[in-house]
């Protein structure tokens, strides 16, 4: 007769083995549809279909509620609204960086001087690359990522402490709430020798971009207050702003945000397995790839003139974006350089804020004075230097070691 053995592990579950699969399953296919839907605006399911799979993930949960974890795609809302918001130390300081009083096309050529002065570079030398991205007039965000998991959401406060608004962070679906392994570039004919063909995620990535509201989630928003008989918000910036900052993430799941993301703050380092980028531009279009959503007016450009061009360009889009913002920013693209530049004070030498001037203050000489959506019609400007690129990875110019 043979005995039972009573200690003896159970036999597995066939059943639960088969949820768990199946909650794996459901939570990857939810993340790659709202990647698709809110980053690439590019759905490939009807709603219908989204929410009969999250339905199915939600019963999974709820009968088996230890295997929630915060990356699900069903804890985007949740939790009890705060009694005040939790201080975060930011690792890398948030530091706002230098505005350009000209707000003409000739504070793009002054940045540029006073960038090849400090590198000491004369008439001879070649022109200095930039990065050239859109101001956007929202609110500065943090985004903490531990083993590919959303884990905090830091305003900048400060720049040396902010507000922990995770959950309130946690409702825009722009914002992954897990990030993949690992992503690869796309394919080119003839790769430079040594070029690195993708970066893994690494365990610890803080992501920098802004959290703002698009014109026309704004109009309805405001719509929705006045027929309520409620306050109406002045402008998208302040709106999104108090949605942030809402203690009750169900009021902030309300409030229609958006994000972009343009930086990064604490990174595994390049020694420790992090990646190794040598120019702002690789590490923006790795961000695109790792889900976030990056502006598409990101540019490269080489030079003063291309930085002209690129501010009368994006002076002439302005009022077509959907989005406000207030100006353009330069950053030196090579890494290397970057670090060589350094700081002043607390604000790096290698960017600055280019803004343009607000709606309904452009002069043209004593007397006369036309609304900033007039001036944009009236000098449409130029369009983009040919030398721009827009898939550039790898730049040598400066010999940029790796971070």
């Amino acid at each position: 007769m043979r005995t039972q053995d009573l200690f003896a592990a159970p036999a597995p579950d066939p059943i639960t083995n088969v949820d768990a699969q199946r909650l794996q399953n459901l939570r990857a296919q939810l993340h790659r549809y709202a990647h698709q839907y809110y980053v690439l605006d590019a759905p490939t399911v009807p709603d219908a279909e989204y929410d009969r799979l999250f339905r199915e993930l939600q019963a999974i949960e709820v009968a088996h509620p230890d295997w929630v974890t915060p990356d699900s795609p069903t804890q985007r809302v949740g939790g009890k609204p705060l009694a005040q918001f939790a201080t975060v130390r930011h690792a890398v300081p948030m530091l706002s960086i230098r505005t350009e009083t000209d707000t003409e096309s000739s504070g793009a050529q002054a940045f540029d001087t006073r960038v090849r002065k400090e590198l000491e570079l004369t008439q001879a030398d070649a022109p200095v690359e930039y990065v050239a991205e859109l101001k956007f007039d929202g609110l500065a965000m943090s985004l903490r990522y531990e083993q590919g998991v959303l884990v905090q959401a830091a305003t900048r406060g400060d720049g040396e402490f902010g507000e922990d608004v995770t959950q309130n962070i946690r409702t825009i679906g722009q914002i992954p709430l897990k990030i993949g392994a690992s992503v690869r570039r796309p394919e080119r004919p003839s790769p430079s020798p040594g070029e690195e063909t993708g970066f893994e995620v690494p365990s610890v990535l803080e992501v920098r971009g802004e959290v703002y509201m698009r014109r026309d989630d704004f109009e309805a928003l405001n719509e929705k207050q006045r027929e309520k008989g409620e306050k109406t918000f002045v402008n998208p910036r302040n709106a999104a702003a108090g949605a942030v900052r809402q203690l009750d993430p169900g009021i902030a799941a309300q409030r229609p945000l958006s994000f972009f993301a343009y930086g990064l703050g604490e990174v595994t380092p390049a020694e420790q397995g992090g990646p190794a980028f040598g120019t702002h531009f690789a590490l923006l279009q790795a961000l695109k790839l790792w889900g976030f959503p990056v502006a598409d007016q990101v540019e490269c450009a080489q030079g003063a003139p291309e930085l002209i061009a690129y501010h009368q360009h994006i002076a002439a889009l302005r009022d077509q974006l959907p989005y406000d913002i207030d100006g353009v920013v330069y950053k030196v693209n090579s890494l290397a350089l970057q670090r060589q530049l350094g700081f002043v004070t607390r604000e790096p030498r290698w960017a600055v804020a280019h803004k343009y001037p607000a709606p309904g203050t452009t002069h043209h000489g004593p007397g006369h004075r036309c609304t900033g959506r007039a001036h944009r019609q009236a000098h449409p400007g130029g369009a983009v230097g040919a030398g721009v690129c827009r898939w550039h990875y790898g730049v040598q110019r400066y010999a940029a070691q790796p971070v």
